[in-house]
């Protein structure tokens, strides 16, 4: 699951693994890192309700790992809810809970818009653009940037240290990277409080410590720039290349909602993901899983599984894109919102864009994780800027 190919093809080697393996397949993560994937949608469902057999906390896994192994920075331990079980993970999605409950989606609806307008702005006169480089990611940087209180120059390191994590390509410096950069804008916002989610998790009553703190910001970074750029910018190369979506969105018929559904269906931007690891063999599927080895969900596999197959993916949200269970995440209905209303700016402002080539021509980051293209191309007439009111 490392390699170019896969990520060039990864429905094809999902439907291999299925006719060899049925719902649970042995896969590599890594050339060291065994790991049992998970392509069955309720296979899926009854693990991820199941956090006793298949807790999140890999503590014990991660000391066979070598330090320097690419994918550790994704799946390592960390203090938040994300990496760890029991009362440990109820204080931390409580926490985090709460900071992004007080985001005012009005507010966050304004935000989007003020962000999304100058982007336009600086390529609509030109004709051209690549839509990943100079629209979704900056905006999905921007964006997490205010609703946080992160300065730029601050952001910039997250997101740099970020992409180096997910990509598995000096994962182990952008951690680093990382983890200097969110520390610095703790100290920020324990100097300087505002309306923001760093300053509520900093006063929220489960008084998180300053290495907590940095885990709950590593979580929400990582959720909010990838997986985010991705889910706009693959939402946006389906509406220019799929005919179901293509005219009926501009016209009406369809709305961007319904895209968005659809993407997160069939072709989620956090394909692989979910990690557990049962802390004793384990039988699912007639087959026992082994101790201390990560098991992934692929929400990418699994949405796609033949035995859920349905023609009407227009406002289905059984998908398991969010996750389930007792990590289901937190923050959907905002990744829903700024998704939606990035998409729709820029559908209104550039009407007629196209791709500026056939969509079998786009590729692929690698990595075993996420489903994030190279780039997005798109060519459109050259429109005068828009008043930014």
């Amino acid at each position: 699951m490392y390699t170019p190919e896969f990520a060039a093809d990864p429905y094809t080697a999902y439907a291999h693994m299925r006719e060899r393996y049925g719902p649970l397949a042995p896969v590599y993560l890594d050339p060291v890192v065994p790991a049992t994937l998970v392509i069955g949608y309720h296979a899926a469902l009854r693990i991820l309700h199941d956090p006793e057999r298949f807790p999140a906390d890999p503590r014990t896994w991660q000391q066979s790992v070598p330090a320097h192994c690419p994918i550790l920075p994704m799946l390592e331990h960390r203090p938040n809810a994300l990496r760890s079980a029991g009362p440990a993970h109820i204080r931390y999605r409580a926490a985090n809970v709460d900071a992004l409950d007080n985001v005012r989606q009005h507010a966050l609806h304004a935000t989007v818009r003020q962000i999304a307008l100058p982007l336009i702005n600086q390529i609509c006169i030109t004709g051209h653009a690549d839509l990943l480089t100079q629209y979704a990611h900056p905006l999905a940087f921007q964006v997490l940037n205010a609703i946080l209180g992160c300065p730029p120059e601050i952001g910039q390191r997250v997101a740099a240290g970020m992409a180096a994590i997910f990509e598995g390509v000096n994962a182990e410096q952008g951690n680093v990277m990382l983890a200097h950069a969110l520390t610095e804008l703790v100290d920020l916002k324990r100097r300087h409080p505002g309306m923001d989610v760093v300053t509520a998790l900093l006063g929220h009553p489960a008084r998180l410590d300053d290495l907590e703190m940095l885990h709950q910001l590593a979580t929400l970074y990582g959720a909010g720039i990838e997986p985010q750029t991705n889910l706009i910018a693959n939402t946006l190369r389906l509406i220019l290349s799929d005919d179901r979506f293509s005219g009926d969105v501009l016209r009406g018929s369809l709305s961007v909602r319904d895209a968005l559904d659809d993407l997160l269906f069939v072709d989620p931007p956090l394909a692989n993901f979910c990690a557990s690891y049962p802390p004793f063999p384990v039988e699912v599927e007639g087959r026992v899983l082994p101790a201390h080895q990560p098991v992934l969900i692929s929400m990418a596999a699994c949405n796609n599984d033949p035995a859920i197959a349905s023609n009407h993916l227009a406002g289905n949200r059984a998908h398991l894109t969010w996750s389930a269970g007792p990590h289901l995440c937190p923050a959907q209905p905002l990744a829903y919102l700024i998704a939606q209303v990035a998409i729709e700016q820029i559908l209104d402002a550039l009407p007629e864009m196209a791709l500026a080539l056939p969509v079998e021509q786009l590729t692929y980051r690698p990595g075993p994780f996420h489903r994030s293209l190279t780039g997005l191309p798109v060519q459109f007439p050259p429109t005068p800027p828009l008043a930014l009111t």
